[in-house]
């Protein structure tokens, strides 16, 4: 989408929508139940925008480390996991990029500073101890996400954001067990630092918005993918499900 604008089809000014500037998974906008946006498929709050661009900038930095994985993983199970990274992510985005211009939503080219940081120190680590990194890191990161998943699912009126918080909850939930099918995941540390996060500046937590006219990088599917993006379709036209008829008036005598 990049920073093009798709007119018509939402309600809403320029700077309703500009980049968000609070993404940090240790930080709640005071706003995020803010209309942004009322659009053909319910109204856009700010956390419905930010839940986007977190779900994009996921795949930014955990979809190049599953192919990280495959090269450095030592144990199988470790490279199992890189595959399910790859998979889950590739699929996530595809849904992104396509949500991304339906809903007016500018998407990032490149993952925050943080998430950098955790490719880099990750990636600096060889043999067992990269695998430790791999397995504790990743599991920390997506239990916090999950239950930010769970709170935009329960609560977004956008029919086209909940079709995305269903498809992110199944992939974070696979992540979360295959991270742990390593059998490498120290959980009192990955609970305490999932629980107690460091405070960061905002700067770190929020991925640079991409330059203007700047094509989305796009994360390719593996050639044995098995996740399936949001039907676009069927989520746009509601539940996905076709209404059951009417009943058929009884005649009266």
């Amino acid at each position: 989408m990049g920073t093009a604008f798709v007119g018509g089809a939402l309600s809403l000014t320029l700077a309703a929508l500009a980049y968000p500037s609070m993404l940090g998974l240790d930080t709640v906008s005071n706003s995020n139940d803010r209309i942004i946006a009322n659009t053909q498929w319910g109204p856009l709050t700010e956390g419905d925008r930010d839940f986007v661009v977190k779900v994009r900038a996921a795949g930014l930095w955990e979809y190049p480390l599953g192919l990280i994985g495959l090269q450095k993983g030592q144990s199988p199970a470790v490279k199992t996991a890189s595959e399910h990274l790859i998979d889950g992510h590739a699929s996530l985005d595809t849904t992104c990029r396509k949500l991304g211009p339906m809903l007016n939503i500018t998407l990032p080219n490149v993952a925050s500073p943080q998430q950098v940081a955790f490719v880099n120190q990750i990636n600096a680590k060889t043999g067992k101890e990269f695998d430790y990194e791999f397995a504790n890191i990743l599991r920390q990161t997506h239990g916090s996400i999950f239950n930010t998943i769970a709170k935009v699912r329960s609560t977004t009126k956008n029919t086209l954001i909940r079709a995305l918080a269903d498809q992110a909850n199944d992939t974070v939930l696979d992540h979360i067990t295959v991270m742990e099918k390593t059998g490498m995941v120290d959980f009192d540390q990955t609970l305490f630092q999932q629980t107690t996060p460091p405070k960061l500046p905002q700067s770190d937590l929020t991925p640079p918005a991409p330059p203007a006219g700047q094509p989305l990088v796009v994360l390719t599917p593996p050639p044995t993918a098995t996740s399936t993006p949001v039907d676009i379709d069927g989520a746009a036209a509601g539940s996905g499900v076709n209404p059951a008829p009417a009943p058929t008036p009884t005649p009266t005598q």
